[in-house]
């Protein structure tokens, strides 16, 4: 059980999204507590995705506040904000990689850009980061297009710690794994997030890393957080969509095989 700490490393408040005539997020608010590991579900196309993005100022936003570190986003000047977006680490969906590029050369990208490392210090340093995710130094010099799915995962966790962040964002991290690599994926992010205290913000529809990997779990509906809290209260919530997706069939399923029972 994580400590709760007095400040929320990411409050956002009262935030709208929206396309055109459709509105995405409807004034949501959520906060994400100081080494806690946070999934963040809902429905296809409810705007998992779009949060994360809005967070990290991919997306702009229509009304609200997002806070991070105490700051808010708003009210930074350029350098500020750089030097906060430093402090966080992104993997996207489907990682993302720059296929020109090796390995290596995709962790070292970031450090390129910021650091101004000695070229062997920065090889060195690469080379730590994909030890850290299970990768060797044979991997390091492969191209995207020769990894393998799960690979791919693994080097874009690698560039998103590349700059030792506090704050890791995960969007679908276990998307198109199979079962095993998905569960040695979760393995991983739980061990550097208690290795490294880092705070994780996790989109993701994958209701074994709900149960194995997160500390609290925040559902979207409607453009709003719907339920908020442990595994052992969404069991418990009475929303519609919430009571669906985890006492549905398919999580029945899952609790039966977690406990070791009869999954026929």
């Amino acid at each position: 059980m994580i400590a709760r700490a007095a400040e929320p490393v990411i409050r956002v408040d009262g935030v709208t999204v929206g396309f055109g005539d459709r509105v995405v997020l409807d004034t949501l608010s959520l906060d994400v507590e100081k080494g806690e590991i946070l999934g963040f579900v809902g429905g296809s196309g409810s705007g998992k995705s779009v949060l994360l993005r809005t967070i990290i100022g991919l997306l702009p936003k229509r009304a609200g506040t997002i806070e991070v570190f105490g700051r808010d986003l708003d009210r930074l000047d350029d350098g500020e904000r750089q030097a906060i977006q430093r402090r966080w680490g992104v993997l996207f969906q489907h990682g993302a990689l720059f296929s020109s590029l090796t390995a290596r050369q995709n962790v070292e990208f970031a450090m390129r850009e910021h650091l101004h490392l000695p070229e062997q210090l920065m090889n060195s340093v690469a080379a730590t980061k994909l030890a850290m995710v299970g990768l060797s130094a044979r991997d390091a010099g492969k191209l995207p297009s020769e990894l393998s799915g799960g690979m791919t995962k693994r080097v874009a966790l690698a560039r998103a710690l590349a700059l030792d962040p506090e704050i890791l964002f995960l969007d679908e991290p276990t998307s198109g794994l199979d079962p095993i690599s998905a569960a040695d994926f979760d393995a991983l992010i739980r061990t550097l997030q208690q290795t490294l205290g880092l705070t994780v913000f996790m989109v993701t529809h994958d209701l074994e890393s709900l149960h194995t990997v997160c500390d609290r779990v925040a559902v979207l509906a409607d453009g709003k957080i719907a339920a908020l809290g442990t595994i052992a209260a969404m069991l418990q919530s009475e929303h519609r969509w919430v009571k669906s997706y985890f006492r549905g069939r398919r999580a029945k399923l899952l609790e039966r095989r977690i406990s070791g029972g009869p999954t026929g």
